[in-house]
């Protein structure tokens, strides 16, 4: 029900838009010159009439009110839809400043919109203070979130913390690119295609991680560890190697190499490299590095340990601990009564 009622409102095709707007326009026309004078007498018959305070209403001004609403409803999406594309054609203008843009005028088309059909059924505005209680506390508890994430997508777009095609990550672990900002959510494409959205308050409340927020820079950690018996030179000196031999590693800042620790069963290194596209992802200059660095360590007879432990036993105290546990076999009791 609810992809028809999108259909009527915001049809795809230029086609369809014309035709919707056309039988609306010509079903109000044909209102005002009297044609439908016989439907509109029989829709005011009494009893299709019931009184709202001092007004009353019948199912003709129920109708019209639905007709009027759905030809500015219409009209004010194809404006939108206008107004939307000509600000995407702005050139030299940041994507989030057109969305701030797109998303005032929808604002503004739409509250206009509204005023003019009150006006045109004929309802008077101060009346509409009876409601304003009541819609209050409609927005306090059942549109408390949806108002939340219409404010948080304004917020987001005028301090342009996250943009379209940025690169983010969420404290939940979703990792991928921003390809949409919608008055309720953030749609997200991951790596593996999945088209994620995410309600704007999130992006406000939770830590963002935006890897593009002011470059394209990251970087790359390798940790690994080699034999005691290995030249630590040698070591460090290939590792820096591979980093600077990948396509993608970037000249400034150099890699960097670092003896980190002496382990149980190894000497630990992290390698550090940088990326200056961080967009086509992490993972394959890191996949590519460490490659070629198990190549390399196989061509200089360096080897990556297995954890072990040396156990150390002393025989003589192992004798002593045996002597201390001898005792005399027990007694008979029978023994003595013989």
């Amino acid at each position: 029900m609810g992809k028809i009622w999108s259909g009527l409102f915001k049809p795809r095709g230029w086609v369809a838009k014309w035709l919707i707007f056309l039988a609306l326009i010509a079903i109000l026309a044909l209102n005002a010159s009297g044609a439908l004078l016989p439907i509109r007498e029989f829709l005011e018959a009494e009893h299709l009439t019931f009184a709202l305070g001092n007004t009353e209403i019948s199912a003709y001004d129920i109708l019209n009110a639905i007709l009027t609403f759905a030809v500015l409803v219409w009209l004010s999406a194809m404006i939108s839809e206008l107004a939307e594309t000509q600000v995407h054609r702005f050139a030299g203008m940041r994507m989030a400043n057109k969305e701030l843009i797109i998303k005032f005028a929808q604002i503004a088309i739409y509250i206009i919109a509204a005023l003019i059909g009150l006006d045109l059924i004929g309802l008077d505005l101060t009346t509409l203070t009876v409601f304003s209680g009541a819609l209050g506390i409609g927005l306090g508890f059942g549109l408390q979130k949806t108002a939340s994430n219409f404010i948080s997508g304004l917020i987001l777009l005028m301090e342009k913390s996250i943009e379209v095609d940025d690169l983010v990550e969420l404290s939940d672990g979703t990792y991928g690119f921003i390809r949409r900002t919608g008055a309720r959510y953030t749609l997200i494409e991951t790596f593996d295609n999945k088209e994620i959205l995410i309600p704007n308050e999130d992006f406000i409340t939770n830590r963002v991680t935006n890897w593009t927020f002011s470059n394209n820079r990251a970087r790359v950690e390798v940790p690994i560890g080699v034999s005691y018996d290995s030249d630590l030179e040698k070591v460090q000196e290939i590792l820096l190697a591979a980093a600077k031999a990948n396509p993608r590693c970037a000249k400034t800042p150099e890699p960097a190499c670092y003896l980190r620790r002496f382990g149980d069963s190894s000497v630990d290194f992290l390698l550090h490299f940088w990326v200056d596209d961080v967009e086509n992802g992490r993972w394959t200059p890191q996949s590519q590095v460490m490659m070629d660095i198990w190549n390399r360590f196989h061509a200089e007879g360096i080897t990556i340990p297995f954890p072990q432990r040396d156990l150390h036993i002393r025989s003589g105290s192992l004798d002593n601990n045996r002597s201390s546990f001898k005792t005399e076999p027990p007694s008979r009791q029978g023994d003595n009564d013989d």
